[in-house]
């Protein structure tokens, strides 16, 4: 259990390399799904190009909903957007910056395999078999002869050797070299693409709005920070509520039992302190909501009406969102937390 505890606490305070291995997991995932997949094609005229754009398209969309299901700034996000504006405004911009990380990461996978499918060349072949320009690879003078239909058929047989019948029209061999060269010079160009493109996004966009992208990048860290303070001080909260009802719940059935037995006040004398200091300790925990209502109260408030970005120095900020008066314990807190946005 230490070996485990150990990697889980590894993997959060790396949570940016780990979602990036994890991206890099999934495009290595593709290729090899993609390598291991049997490639059928129906070598029919009306099917063969609906069935390599089903599996051009398919799986990178599903690799990409992977991509996003996997994060969890998706809920992050969503919540962000979907929150009421309170005391606290909405900014788009640190909105797109979050959207845009995650579709950046979410991206890879598909991109992978769309480039793959293209250099492999058995998807373009089976879908542009039929516009092979036969007067300039095969016997030209033969074409006129066939009906569009009859043309159609034969050359839809291509990407199927066991079946192809055509060889006194077309070379099957000529044909597959033809539409492999130009499936690979797409496939290339399309990682040459998809890598100037990300050159630009994540290299030469931060140089023009410098200060746009340091705002937007600050913010977005800071509401995955605040995000995961409060759910550990519900946690914490929780924690201390379920004791303190606990040992009231005990102290109750000991008060029962010493109605009928008057030994017990011995042994009630002599764990009672502990059990006190143990209960005051807690319900300090519990930061004065110490009850079902009002901690519904309290987490209603926090979904309506987040506290303004304003920190007093000398008034602390109430339940309603607004810097206050009132006391308040000085305490002191050190903790380090890792965004993954």
């Amino acid at each position: 259990m230490d070996k485990f505890r150990m990697i889980f606490q590894f993997l959060q305070s790396n949570q940016e390399s780990f979602m990036n291995g994890i991206c890099g997991i999934m495009a290595l995932a593709s290729a090899q799904m993609y390598s291991a997949f049997d490639f059928n094609c129906p070598c029919l005229p009306g099917y063969n190009a609906a069935y390599s754009a089903g599996i051009l398209l398919a799986p990178p969309l599903v690799l990409f909903l992977l991509g996003l299901v996997m994060n969890n700034n998706i809920s992050m996000l969503a919540e962000e957007w979907k929150r009421p504006s309170g005391h606290r405004a909405k900014d788009p911009a640190v909105l797109r910056y979050m959207f845009c990380s995650m579709v950046q990461r979410a991206l890879i996978a598909p991109v992978v395999w769309v480039a793959v499918t293209l250099l492999d060349g058995k998807c373009f072949l089976c879908a542009f078999c039929t516009a092979v320009p036969v007067a300039a690879l095969g016997n030209g003078s033969l074409a006129p002869n066939l009906a569009a239909s009859e043309l159609a058929r034969l050359l839809a047989r291509v990407p199927c050797p066991e079946i192809y019948d055509g060889d006194w029209l077309l070379a099957r061999e000529v044909a597959v070299r033809y539409l492999r060269c130009i499936s690979q010079a797409l496939g290339w160009s399309f990682v040459l693409l998809t890598t100037l493109l990300a050159f630009v996004v994540r290299s030469v966009r931060p140089c023009f709005t410098q200060a746009a992208f340091l705002k937007s990048k600050y913010w977005s860290h800071y509401i995955d920070i605040e995000r995961k303070l409060f759910d550990e001080t519900c946690t914490e909260h929780a924690k201390a509520f379920a004791k303190v009802c606990i040992q009231q719940f005990f102290e109750a059935m000991n008060q029962d039992l010493e109605l009928g037995h008057t030994h017990g006040v011995l042994a009630t004398s002599s764990v009672s302190p502990v059990t006190t200091d143990g209960a005051r300790e807690e319900r300090e925990k519990l930061r004065g909501i110490t009850d079902q209502g009002t901690v519904n109260k309290l987490l209603t408030s926090w979904h309506k009406c987040k506290p303004p970005l304003r920190l007093g120095q000398e008034e602390p900020l109430m339940g309603n969102g607004w810097a206050g008066g009132g006391s308040q314990i000085p305490r002191k807190e050190v903790a380090t937390y890792f965004s993954k946005v």
